[in-house]
């Protein structure tokens, strides 16, 4: 688990068409309304239909009053480093430091090109990026002079200036190998959008940037995660009131702190849903998370038998189903905000167990793929079963956070939540908290079979029977807690 510590911010990411003008800004006039932190849109300065992205920021800036507002991504290839970095500085000193700057190596080459702009490769783009980002911050520092020799951009002398209002953020959007590199050792924050980096793939791409920022000497602390996330897909998957245990995941687990929301036009309803509510409960949960100066203390071990596991060398015994508490006997019916309180629960378990499904279709398609490993005559077909593998690697690694973050959030915040409101509940909930612990024992066996899955060709059997032991484990205590708690906390209004 990752968690960088950085302070929670929210925004939205505004459509930019020209003929829907007036909507966008009375959206970000709403996102300041709700209270919310920032502001983006696009910037694709070919796109005929859209309107130009600094004079969109600049108006948007003028109609708010605490918003921050950035690019997501200002297109590198089409605005001069060094007249991006005064557009920005000036916006900032105009806005009393509320301006941001997301910066991208370009795409649609020939769109730009179109617009007069140079085609680059890959390679010349990223060394395009790192050297616009050494003339921005020359011409924002406070040098007499700013100088830099490069390829593609160079200061020959150039005076900085005007000073920002602020020590302004460059966020750089980008998923590639090399660009994640770059992020880690010049970069201020990391600006993927959730369609294009979905959540599985979040922890490899924070190692390959940490890695990078410890190898350049930097803290990878010091690298703010934003994250564009869009309604009906991952992490805002599912229904909404499941959203803010997705995000604080993403938070405790993979350290993103920053979450613009993609809004189309006419979007209020899930704009203010997303401010109203996911919001303020995902600040909650972080923060009860974070405030916790220690581990919970272990509950009793609950009672085990010695039958459940025989077939995992050294792994734990599942509990005893029998000896479990139970709470209250269920009173008069819950009304219907009561029952949508207590669903909050079952969505939150229902995504855990629609993951625990593909992770376990995940494993049997390695699985099949690893039977002809001595039959694979050709190079492609083995890096096809080693990429298999390394894919199952890390979405195992990533459901397994989710879940202990999950049990995290659970047992700082709502469990002594259920203990000081109805002293019944807490059999059940020592219980609960104690099938935790056996429950890490178990990812801690999934975690152990995956490493040894890289070094033995039959490893993936005992990493099989190591997610079918969590999936037992975890679907028998996940319908033990909503058995036992979905009707107290609908009573009690705790979600």
């Amino acid at each position: 688990m990752t968690d960088y510590g950085h302070e929670l911010r929210f925004g939205t990411f505004l459509p930019a068409e020209a003929e829907t003008a007036t909507e966008t800004l009375r959206l970000a006039r709403l996102t300041e309304e709700l209270g919310l932190d920032l502001t983006s849109v696009q910037d694709h300065p070919y796109q005929a239909r859209f309107l130009d992205a600094w004079t969109l920021l600049s108006v948007v800036a003028a109609q708010t009053s605490t918003l921050t507002v950035f690019p997501n991504v200002a297109n590198l290839p089409l605005r001069p480093p060094a007249v991006l970095a005064r557009s920005a500085a000036s916006l900032d000193v105009l806005t009393g430091g509320r301006v941001e700057l997301g910066l991208g190596a370009g795409a649609f080459w020939d769109a730009i090109a179109g617009m007069g702009g140079e085609v680059l490769t890959p390679g010349a783009s990223l060394e395009a990026l790192e050297e616009a980002v050494g003339v921005i911050r020359a011409l924002w520092s406070t040098e007499r002079s700013a100088r830099v020799d490069g390829t593609h951009y160079r200061l020959r002398g150039a005076h900085p200036g005007p000073p920002a209002a602020h020590p302004i953020g460059i966020w750089i959007g980008g998923v590639k190998p090399r660009m994640l590199r770059l992020v880690g050792r010049l970069a201020d924050g990391w600006l993927p959008s959730a369609p294009y980096v979905p959540p599985p793939q979040l922890a490899e791409a924070n190692r390959r940037i940490d890695d990078a920022a410890t190898a350049a000497g930097r803290s990878p602390g010091d690298i703010r995660r934003l994250y564009n996330v869009a309604p009906g897909q991952a992490p805002l998957a599912g229904h909404p009131r499941t959203w803010a245990s997705q995000l604080a995941d993403l938070a405790l687990g993979e350290g993103m702190s920053t979450f613009v929301l993609m809004v189309q036009a006419g979007g209020d309803g899930v704009l203010r849903t997303f401010a109203e509510d996911v919001v303020p409960e995902t600040r909650r949960l972080v923060a009860a998370a974070r405030g916790a100066t220690e581990a919970p203390a272990p509950a009793a071990a609950p009672e085990v038998v010695s039958v459940a596991a025989g077939d995992v060398p050294g792994a734990v015994a599942l509990w005893d189903e029998s000896q479990r508490p139970a709470g209250p006997v269920p009173g008069t019916p819950l009304t219907a905000a009561q029952r949508a309180s207590g669903q909050h629960l079952v969505d939150v378990h229902d995504h855990l167990r629609q993951e625990l499904e593909q992770l376990r279709d995940l494993v049997e398609q390695v699985a099949a793929g690893g039977m002809d490993v001595g039959r694979a005559r050709s190079m492609i077909n083995t890096m096809t079963m080693r990429q298999n593998a390394w894919t199952l690697g890390t979405y195992c690694e990533s459901y397994c956070r989710v879940v202990t973050t999950h049990h995290t959030i659970e047992d700082v915040n709502l469990f002594p939540r259920l203990r000081a409101a109805d002293p019944r509940l807490v059999p059940v909930v020592d219980r609960l908290e104690a099938e935790h612990h056996v429950i890490a024992d178990v990812l801690e066996r999934v975690d152990a079979a995956l490493v040894a899955m890289v070094s033995r060709p039959d490893g993936i059997a005992d990493v099989r029977k190591a997610v079918d032991l969590l999936g037992d484990t975890l679907l028998s205590h996940l319908a033990y807690e909503e058995r036992e708690l979905v009707d107290p906390i609908g009573r009690l209004g705790l979600f």
